[in-house]
């Protein structure tokens, strides 16, 4: 973006048949290899810039043949500054979803697709469970959700066939595969509802 602001006031001679060939050879190049992408790009981050970087590099070399063309057609050497800015902004909005998403990653964030309060309405219908606290849910990788909760189940009884439901049930019904449930009986269960709640 910077050098196209700077040639749109000094604007440089650029386009021959020889960078017009060369750039249609990179929009077949670089889609094709887009496309490997694309059926991936909605479940994998990495996947994702993968499949944006060679979409943009075919958007890049299609706009170097248009330009191209443009100027050995009109002689307006402009158009090559002018479509070059057009073409950074499609990729700024077209990869700024990309950016946030991997911001929220680095940050531990509720991943998206997943919805923290229904999770938690799940949790608290459980059979037995009074309280649902300390509920954090984040992305372990770029594929991986993680969650970690304390149900409080003052009548205690029966845990594990009830543990190896829920956690079969967060990745059936939310897509979380690894989850860590602490349940808190008997005195563990008073203890807690003297604490203050908290859900993350």
């Amino acid at each position: 973006m910077w050098e196209a602001v700077r040639r749109l006031s000094e604007p440089e001679p650029s386009a021959d048949i020889t960078i017009i060939i060369v750039a249609a050879f990179g929009i077949a190049v670089n889609a094709a290899t887009a496309l490997l992408f694309m059926s991936g790009r909605k479940g994998d981050f990495n996947i994702r810039a993968a499949f944006l970087h060679m979409a943009s590099d075919a958007l890049v070399a299609l706009g170097v043949v248009v330009a191209g063309a443009a100027i050995l057609w009109t002689g307006w050497l402009w158009l090559d500054p002018a479509i070059s800015l057009v073409i950074s902004a499609v990729i700024v909005v077209g990869t700024w979803g990309l950016l946030r998403d991997s911001v929220n990653l680095a940050l531990d964030a509720v991943p998206p697709g997943i919805d923290g309060q229904a999770v938690e309405s799940y949790l608290a219908g459980l059979p037995g469970v009074t309280e649902v606290h300390d509920l954090h849910i984040w992305g372990m990788s770029t594929t991986e959700t993680a969650l970690t909760a304390h149900l409080v189940r003052p009548e205690g009884g029966p845990a594990d066939a009830l543990l190896l439901s829920v956690a079969h049930e967060l990745e059936e019904r939310f897509g979380i595969g690894h989850a860590t449930l602490q349940l808190e009986t008997g005195a563990d269960a008073l203890a807690c509802r003297l604490a203050p709640a908290e859900v993350v």
